[in-house]
């Protein structure tokens, strides 16, 4: 069976934090990224909830995600839309 994504993965190594509240900040790598998702990977065990911001830390862009598997020290995660585009009008 050949598993097919909606968008290409590319490899990356950008760092990312995880915001969970305004404290609450997790420390993450960026392993890959398209334009619907990412592999995230931590330094240690890390247990995080179905949804989350997630920073980029080079630019300082936060995405809402939901995680869609996490196994060991890597997480898989999907960009949420943004809410203007969900509501269609501003």
């Amino acid at each position: 069976m050949q598993h097919e994504r909606i968008s290409a993965r590319r490899r990356t190594l950008k760092g990312g934090k995880v915001i969970l509240s305004k404290s609450t900040l997790i420390d993450c790598v960026i392993r890959d990224l398209s334009e619907t998702g990412a592999r995230l990977e931590f330094s240690g065990a890390t247990s995080l909830p179905s949804e989350f911001k997630l920073q980029f830390t080079t630019t300082g862009e936060e995405r809402l995600v939901t995680l869609t598997w996490q196994r060991g020290l890597l997480a898989g995660v999907h960009f949420e839309a943004f809410p203007e585009i969900r509501c269609g009008h501003g």
